[in-house]
């Protein structure tokens, strides 16, 4: 019996079989502004000659799965012959879902897992606690971590306890990955060039440029110096596919401090841009979302929670989900955890090697547990009690 594991993401599905690799897919689909009328899915997107105004269909809104349509589509693409050749007679399948997700979606999942696919055996869980699952068995003698998932439609902070997550001190910050790139969207077009469509093209430039600054006011103060005093000012050639296919910084050598470029690139020139759009991770109220920062919801997490344990909980933080790849930010994260908590306690933060497949990889370890047949539901079991035996095996 094979075991696929698949992270369902709002952005990036990440797939593969329990004893293969990884793939991270683009869990969309997308329409071209040339080819109107086909749709591309999943990572089809690399046949899409002109990725401008690309157009993008998402499963997800919000963060919890409701376009079952597109769903189904791209899982389709994903078990079938051109991917994984899913034979489902012969295969469990883990797959991650949102904290508290509604009932009906559950419910949903559910049938179309079993009643349409197939599976022989279903687990569905957060994808925190596979996070928890691969953090415990790297370090055996911690009974405690803090889960900081920072992904495309939310931030979730959850602490988990010998792999039990603490529901009462879970916290979710109403930021992502989403949210940054819009937002950048929204600068750019207002201060130098009308971009509002193009959300693959300023996705790149986010993930190229940005940084998370560790000292907001003096960054600020270098963003506005003239010429070469203004180490943050950096330019970025957009891409036009045809010559150039993917966007690019140009090297500081290059620059033309005053006056126009000859060549006839487009070029974006963003100076305070660069950490004023991951500063919202930290500072939601900054573009008047009335929440917590990271750090400070960390803090107030682990102070929901009984004392003893506390300590614990803040020398295990780890970081996981696309947001922590911003440079800067684990140690942003540490040094704001480090100031508001008490001295006598010790503060660690950990940013894992791919914090993006890291949720997989637990996955993976848990398909390879002895406990692994007790805790799905196999179909005989649904097909036998219907939605109400996953809703006892499955703590989401």
């Amino acid at each position: 019996m094979t075991t696929l594991v698949l992270d369902n993401g709002a952005y990036n599905a990440k797939i593969g079989y329990s004893h293969e690799h990884v793939s991270v897919i683009p869990n969309c689909q997308f329409r071209s502004k040339t080819a109107r009328l086909k749709t591309f899915t999943a990572n089809q997107i690399d046949e899409i000659k002109d990725p401008s105004g690309l157009f993008y269909i998402l499963p997800f809104q919000k963060g919890y799965l409701v376009n079952w349509d597109v769903q189904r589509q791209v899982w389709d693409y994903l078990f079938g012959k051109e991917m994984y050749q899913v034979d489902f007679l012969d295969t469990n399948i883990i797959i991650t879902e949102p904290y508290f997700n509604f009932t009906s979606i559950q419910e949903s999942m559910n049938e179309i897992l079993f009643e349409e696919y197939q599976f022989q055996a279903v687990l569905r869980v957060n994808a925190g606690a596979l996070s928890a699952h691969r953090y415990f068995r790297d370090n055996p003698s911690e009974l405690c971590c803090i889960i900081v998932d920072s992904g495309y439609s939310f931030t979730h902070i959850v602490p988990y306890c010998r792999s039990k997550k603490k529901k009462e001190a879970i916290i979710r910050i109403n930021v992502g990955g989403k949210l940054l790139t819009n937002h950048l969207k929204e600068i750019i077009s207002y201060r130098q060039l009308h971009v509002m469509d193009e959300t693959h093209v300023i996705n790149q430039v986010k993930e190229d440029v940005c940084y998370v600054s560790q000292d907001f006011y003096r960054d600020m103060d270098i963003a506005k110096l003239k010429g070469e005093e203004n180490t943050v000012m950096i330019d970025y050639v957009l891409p036009d596919f045809s010559t150039i296919k993917k966007g690019f910084c140009k090297p500081r050598e290059e620059m033309v401090l005053s006056g126009k470029y000859k060549s006839g690139e487009q070029i974006l020139r963003l100076a305070n841009e660069r950490f004023a759009v991951p500063e919202i991770l930290f500072n939601p109220s900054d573009i008047g979302i009335q929440e917590m920062g990271i750090p400070e919801a960390i803090v107030y997490s682990i102070q929901n929670l009984p004392e003893e344990m506390q300590p614990h909980f803040f020398k295990n933080i780890v970081l996981t989900g696309g947001n922590s790849l911003f440079p800067g930010f684990r140690d942003r994260v540490y040094s704001e955890v480090r100031c508001l908590t008490p001295t006598d306690y010790d503060v660690s933060v950990v940013l894992p090697e791919n914090p993006i497949t890291y949720a997989w990889e637990g996955g993976k370890l848990i398909s390879e547990n002895d406990d692994f047949e007790d805790m799905v539901v196999t179909r005989e079991d649904y097909e036998e009690n219907g939605h109400s035996v996953c809703e006892e095996k499955f703590d989401i």
